[in-house]
């Protein structure tokens, strides 16, 4: 059954305006999939309304609460923990969904074998007839962006594939994330979807936009905007790191004058809007995720243990009470480099190519 093919994973953190409008679009769907939704800790009743509206009325509903606001990357990793079907969505928790979103999704991946992830076509919740998110893309100046935003929805209907999908709206193989790893949770969040869509393509498998498949989404919600002093905190690190990890040295270096002009436009873009001390303490900050993952590198050869690492526990909320008789134990996943393989040097080009035509895109 189609059913049995489809969980969804929302990670909520005070989600109160949204989460309802966001559950209830879902259980409309033509494909009424699994849900897990992984409560951050919210203290706004978001967690209490879930649990009381919709955790206790349904079942294949799951509401797993964390002890703390983990960030986005634990959340959503401890709900694909305890994911058993093949295909899981990840879904932000201020969107809504077209009745056939979650088919167009399952329907899509089906039909590519080598597709780790596809990502619907994100509209703006507040205008939705325009563009919020067709595809994430990357290029060679060190820029994430998404693709068509703020442009008009129509110029967006051709499916195809895109550098990586954006985490907000998107379908993976869930099998795949035992290949080439979870979300990193050293991002926390922002960048995490770049991340692991990255690696997948050096694993040579591909990441796809679907059209057909939409979702309405508010945006930044969580953040409060869409430039503050924690997103630019967070994404400046997070774009160090990932640089670090997923290219290897010769790569690296060979794209170091645009990835150095890339970092002097941003410091000029952010100190113009006030957000030039968050901008370097975010480069600060990517430096010290470089040392760490190191360390990590370091103390896994030696069968050792990253010291710091830490466990969460949470549980799964039955009724009104946690199951505290058997608690979930959630590790952290904290990724390192991706290891260079010389088998990989056709994934490495066609990424390569990839991040100079991006630069265009961007400019354009």
């Amino acid at each position: 059954m189609m059913r049995d093919q489809v969980t969804v994973v929302i990670p909520n953190y005070n989600g109160m305006q949204y989460i309802g409008a966001c559950l209830d679009s879902l259980l409309a769907g033509t494909l009424v999939p699994e849900i897990i939704v992984v409560d951050n800790a919210s203290d706004d009743g978001s967690f209490e309304l879930i649990r009381d509206e919709y955790q206790a009325k349904r079942d294949r509903f799951t509401l797993l609460r964390l002890k703390t606001n983990t960030g986005f990357c634990h959340a959503v990793n401890s709900g694909l923990r305890i994911t058993r079907t093949p295909y899981v969505c990840l879904l932000n928790n201020d969107t809504t969904v077209d009745p056939r979103c979650i088919e167009e999704l399952w329907t899509a991946i089906i039909q590519h074998s080598r597709a780790f992830s596809v990502q619907a076509r994100m509209l703006s919740l507040r205008d939705p007839d325009v563009i919020d998110d067709a595809g994430d893309f990357y290029c060679a100046l060190g820029w994430a962006f998404a693709r068509g935003k703020a442009r008009q929805a129509e110029s967006f209907m051709k499916p195809g594939p895109v550098f990586s999908a954006c985490a907000g709206a998107a379908i993976y193989r869930r099998e795949l994330f035992d290949r080439i790893g979870y979300f990193d949770e050293r991002h926390y969040c922002y960048l995490e979807d770049v991340d692991i869509g990255w690696r997948a393509r050096l694993a040579g498998f591909s990441n796809r936009y679907e059209p057909k498949a939409v979702v309405y989404h508010a945006g930044s919600a969580t953040s409060g905007s869409v430039h503050n002093e924690f997103k630019e905190l967070m994404t400046a690190g997070n774009n160090r790191y990932l640089l670090w990890k997923n290219m290897p040295a010769f790569q690296y270096y060979f794209n170091m004058p645009l990835i150095l002009l890339g970092r002097a436009v941003k410091r000029r873009y952010f100190a113009a809007r006030g957000l030039g001390e968050a901008y370097e303490s975010g480069l600060v900050r990517g430096s010290y995720l470089i040392e760490r993952a190191k360390y990590g590198e370091a103390m896994r050869r030696l069968d050792s243990p990253e010291k710091g690492t830490i466990w969460e526990e949470a549980g799964i909320v039955s009724g009104e009470e946690e199951e505290r008789e058997r608690p979930l134990i959630h590790p952290l996943y904290l990724g390192g480099k991706v290891r260079f393989s010389p088998w990989r040097l056709g994934n490495y080009l066609a990424i390569q190519l990839a991040l100079w035509e991006n630069i265009g895109k961007r400019l354009r």
